[in-house]
């Protein structure tokens, strides 16, 4: 880590041009999905417009949650807005759950503020009912592999986009980045602060980087961990598409060095064929629902978390001896409800951000992925659907600013879901900005996730001290998990 460090600036503030609104804070809703949560986190519900180019049109409500600072008032150093990612990701929560697991200085410091974007959670949350079969169990299958299938997958994009017009309605124009970016200006207003300090995961990184874009004089100190990029959202997933089939082919290896724990085969390739005879098999005759878009899922959310690569080696090896899909089918992380909202304000969300691709980009992107693997892993392509989108934006989302203060950076050399490229590019439009980097590590999430001493010390001292570090920080990642013994 580097020894001498600069000091986040001092930034005149202009007067705000969001009307102060009052936010009252009370009990959260029983419904809040936190374990145990603390007597000491509260709830309020803010109003904002819906259209800003209408402010006396039609409002709806963000709800918002606090934990005040532990330390004493002279250790304040104001308000931490965080965001979980997604889009789609709802954040009530997060005040608490994230709180839970930063260094003891940021939680003394900050009043951690939690709060469910628009078309989220409990905020004006969107529904696109059946999103053209998404739901359906098992499955279609996802990666069309000819010009029937592919005529079919585009038919599937056009249903999900006219089914989401129908359920959103006039709302899909302003469930964007942008405008969320706007309500964390009035949740700033309403609180009477200055500036924001902000710590965005993955889609959370964005959404920070819109702020900054918008307000950059707000800005206080503010870290972008996993961090998504600058550009455009189909071009995102692609990059994204491709960074999953290489953690894949390390996935293999990993599982062929533990041939005796998991009995996928001694090599890379062996463990590539069990993988496609399980998705095969399952493709022939799903169980209990779960066919190849399920299994297809399953292996995308593995891939992002070392943590959770022992359950899926396991689970492949289950299935193709003695049919068993339990642990390939982890407990969802929202209820349905919830994850129906998700899938639809993550397409919302990046359809609003700017414009969409055409289909015939839609699917030359895929026969490129297909070029480079027969099976890719499409699942995390949702801005796909944008190619039938209802509405068309008239720019695309501006992200960072030169009149911004530095911001922290952080990211895993190995990310799959948000490769470090991304974090790489922002920076330009991020003078002063600097980028801590967990090398040998493959994770989704760093900062007061991964563990690592190095990593949260450098972002701590950033956000309680505004110690910007003198160069990039380099850290000493974990690399690649043992997996357990199993119980005799």
């Amino acid at each position: 880590m580097a020894t001498t460090a600069a000091l986040v600036p001092t930034v005149p503030v202009h007067a705000t041009t969001t009307p102060a609104t009052s936010l009252h804070f009370g009990a959260c809703p029983e419904s809040m999905p936190v374990p145990a949560a603390p007597d000491r986190v509260e709830c309020g519900w803010l109003s904002v417009p819906l259209d800003r180019e209408r402010p006396d049109g039609e409002r709806i409500s963000i709800a918002v949650s606090r934990v005040r600072a532990s330390g004493p008032p002279e250790e304040r150093r104001g308000i931490l807005l965080v965001n979980p990612g997604g889009p789609g990701g709802p954040g009530l929560a997060y005040a608490v759950t994230k709180r839970a697991k930063l260094p003891e200085r940021v939680r003394r410091s900050y009043d951690v503020i939690g709060f469910d974007p628009r078309g989220t959670g409990q905020s004006a949350p969107a529904d696109c009912g059946p999103m053209g079969g998404l739901f359906d169990s098992p499955g279609a299958e996802p990666v069309p592999s000819g010009h029937t299938e592919e005529k079919a997958y585009l038919d599937s994009l056009r249903r999900m986009a006219d089914d989401c017009a129908a359920g959103v309605g006039d709302a899909l124009e302003h469930l964007s980045t942008t405008q969320t970016a706007r309500d964390m200006d009035a949740i700033r207003s309403a609180l009477g602060e200055r500036r924001i300090g902000f710590l965005g995961v993955s889609y959370g990184s964005y959404l920070g980087a819109a702020y900054a874009a918008l307000f950059p004089q707000r800005v206080g100190r503010m870290a972008l961990d996993s961090v998504v990029g600058p550009g455009k959202w189909h071009d995102f997933d692609l990059r994204q598409s491709r960074a999953l089939l290489r953690q894949r082919e390390v996935f293999f290896a990993w599982a062929a060095r533990y041939e005796e724990r998991f009995g996928l085969g001694g090599s890379a390739g062996r463990v590539r064929d069990a993988c496609r005879r399980a998705r095969q098999g399952l493709a022939a005759r799903p169980v209990n629902g779960f066919g190849p878009a399920e299994f297809d899922r399953a292996v995308y959310r593995a891939l992002g978390r070392t943590e959770r690569w022992e359950d899926l080696a396991a689970g492949i090896h289950a299935y193709l001896h003695d049919g068993d899909i339990r642990l390939l089918r982890p407990a969802a992380p929202f209820d349905g409800t919830a994850s129906r909202t998700y899938e639809a304000a993550n397409r919302v969300v990046k359809c609003a951000d700017g414009r969409g691709p055409t289909p015939g980009r839609v699917t030359a992107g895929l026969r490129r992925l297909r070029g480079l693997d027969p099976q890719p892993i499409v699942t995390g392509i949702e801005a796909s659907t944008c190619a039938y989108w209802h509405h068309i934006p008239a720019r695309g989302t501006r992200l960072g600013s030169p009149a911004a203060p530095p911001v922290l950076l952080i990211a895993s050399e190995h990310d799959p879901v948000t490769p470090v490229e991304g974090a790489r590019r922002l920076r330009q439009r991020l003078p002063g900005s600097r980028l801590v980097t967990l090398h040998d590590d493959y994770s989704h999430g760093v900062f007061a996730s991964r563990g690592n001493a190095c990593v949260d010390s450098a972002a701590a001292a950033y956000l309680v001290d505004g110690t910007v570090p003198a160069t990039d920080v380099h850290c000493v990642g974990p690399g690649l998990p043992t997996p357990r013994v199993p119980d005799e």
